[in-house]
């Protein structure tokens, strides 16, 4: 089992990285304040302004570390990376694979395991907090949520699939604010929004979707997977289809389920986020921080992959999926068995 490795989150304005021997170093106004053993890494993720010289981006790309980065709101800018590894045969098996009239059983089997981790965090909330407000309404949507997980599996082309992903989509948000239990007016959720985000609970939703598609854009590269070739999303420049299909199963369980966690705790106030004149809200520095924290925790705890079937930190669960893919792809298993939480 691959281990999991640590990434580095640099938030820190004007943070400066560099290579000190195996050890990378960030320095903030000429004074040390933090060092990580590069063989414990496997990522670099720095927000805002924060300099990189040019020996540590060297040293990364040769042992593998990936360098990211965002800016504040989570928009990935740049990253730096080593060549391209894997086999070419895998890369072309998967481009075969993803063409629209071959790519409908991988799909299928992506969005019917995201819909059942919706259901699995609606459920969860049915039975940790029974006589909670809003249950009514969480009780009903968790039953539409079982029917289109059962339709997603027999979606008779992608169309149809990536439709009734909305349909859930549209199910699981209605009942989302009944999971909220935080009555302070700066976290009512109204619904799910974007591009920018419009209020403080998006804003924590958007920047750990933005550190889940990372994870997976990883895993697909550690396993030789081309993340621009996806099944589910749509071929676009730019964008990592294969990366976002695959965090599909890990939204609820992961990044959901931090959120509610932060808010739900009261680890996140009103402070910490900061509005724009454009209307987005963002977390800020300290905001940020909390929520990486927590994020990175949330991989560490363990669970029992069902595949496997052995314990697991949640961390790995991309790589497991993009190796699983892989041998599908191969030829190695005959369908791709998606991840659900349970």
């Amino acid at each position: 089992m691959k281990k999991l490795l640590n990434t580095l989150y640099v938030t820190s304005e004007g943070a400066y990285l560099r290579k000190d021997g195996e050890t990378i170093a960030v320095d903030i106004e000429g004074v040390s304040r933090a060092r990580a053993p590069a063989h414990l890494l496997g990522q670099i993720i720095c927000f805002g302004q924060v300099a990189v010289s040019p020996a540590l981006m060297g040293f990364a790309a040769e042992v593998g570390i990936t360098i990211s980065f965002l800016a504040y709101s989570g928009k990935l800018l740049a990253r730096v990376e080593g060549p391209q590894t894997g086999n070419v045969l895998l890369r072309r098996a998967q481009h075969e694979a993803t063409k629209a009239d071959v790519a409908l059983p991988v799909a299928r089997a992506i969005v019917a395991a995201k819909i059942a981790n919706q259901r699995a965090v609606l459920r969860r909330h049915l039975r940790d907090y029974p006589d909670a407000p809003g249950v009514a309404q969480v009780n009903v949507s968790q039953l539409r949520l079982s029917d289109a997980a059962r339709h997603a599996l027999t979606a008779p082309d992608l169309d149809i699939l990536r439709g009734q992903e909305g349909e859930a989509a549209h199910a699981y948000w209605t009942a989302f604010s009944a999971m909220i239990r935080n009555p302070d007016p700066v976290f009512v959720f109204t619904g799910r929004n974007r591009r920018p985000p419009r209020d403080a609970v998006n804003a924590v939703l958007s920047f750990l979707y933005v550190l889940t598609a990372l994870d997976a854009r990883a895993a697909c590269e550690s396993h030789g997977l081309d993340p621009q070739m996806g099944f589910l999303h749509r071929d676009r420049p730019g964008r990592m289809s294969l990366a976002l299909d695959l965090m599909e199963e890990l939204r609820a369980p992961l990044a959901d389920r931090v959120c509610l966690s932060l808010i739900n705790r009261r680890q996140l106030a009103p402070s910490d986020f900061r509005s724009e004149p454009t209307g987005a809200v963002l977390l800020n520095d300290a905001g940020r921080e909390t929520v990486l924290k927590a994020y990175q925790e949330r991989k560490r705890a363990e669970l029992r992959h069902a595949w496997l079937d052995e314990r697991i930190a949640l961390g790995l669960v991309p790589q497991v999926q993009a190796q699983l893919l892989a041998r599908h792809l191969r030829g190695d298993i005959d369908i791709y068995p998606a991840w659900i939480w349970g």
